[in-house]
């Protein structure tokens, strides 16, 4: 968990919540985050389909290949839950899993902004992060409970024709007009709006799509 704080990226100060740690015992899982935990940006963090960030820790792996010499403790990626097992080939959106006393609803991937750049002081890192599709993924919260690290992600269900994480992580850096994909998105009710609304102008027809800007 965090509280924002300042730091220094480019000459520019910055206030952000991304630098999470390490916590010991029960916490209480509430609809909008963690007990204790808070965003510095509510505009773009957040929010009922952003309220807590899991990352797998087998991407850990890949970023000491990539990122040699850097320090990478869990929670390096801003996340409220380091994970073992679940991958974002494997979780459609709407999958639902308890953890502790709680339960939760996979959502969306998580799109990288300057801020994790600024983390790794690498103006590099957004297009890394993007490109190796090892984006981590949210959840919002459909039950509030008690969680505590060691506990394990139980698959209550599955939401089979939900678009995958790694589907939507490819329409939106390298598949972007994929037609089947984009109506599986669009055809996905447990996306939140703003990316079926996102998915659907990228398959409106021209005419239709200068009308609607």
């Amino acid at each position: 968990m965090a509280r924002p704080r300042l730091f220094l990226y480019n000459g520019a100060t910055i206030s952000s919540g991304i630098f999470n740690r390490p916590v010991d015992g029960p916490v209480l899982l509430r609809r909008l985050n963690l007990d204790g935990d808070k965003q510095a940006d509510l505009s773009v963090h957040g929010g009922p389909y952003k309220a807590v960030y899991a990352y797998p820790s087998e991407h850990y792996a890949y970023w000491r290949q990539e990122l040699t010499g850097v320090d990478l403790p869990w929670g390096m990626f801003g996340e409220n839950f380091t994970t073992e097992g679940l991958f974002e080939e494997a979780l459609h959106v709407g999958d639902r899993f308890q953890i502790g006393s709680a339960i939760v609803v996979v959502r969306q991937p998580r799109m990288p902004c300057y801020k994790l750049a600024a983390k790794f002081q690498r103006d590099d890192m957004i297009q890394r992060f993007l490109h190796s599709g090892r984006s981590g993924f949210y959840f919002s919260v459909e039950q509030e409970g008690q969680v505590a690290a060691g506990d394990s992600f139980e698959r209550l269900g599955t939401n089979a024709p939900g678009i995958t994480i790694a589907e939507m992580n490819r329409l939106f850096a390298f598949e972007k007009y994929d037609r089947e994909l984009l109506h599986k998105a669009i055809a996905t009710p447990e996306l939140p709006q703003d990316w079926r609304g996102y998915f659907q102008e990228r398959v409106a027809p021209p005419a239709a799509a200068a009308e609607h800007k």
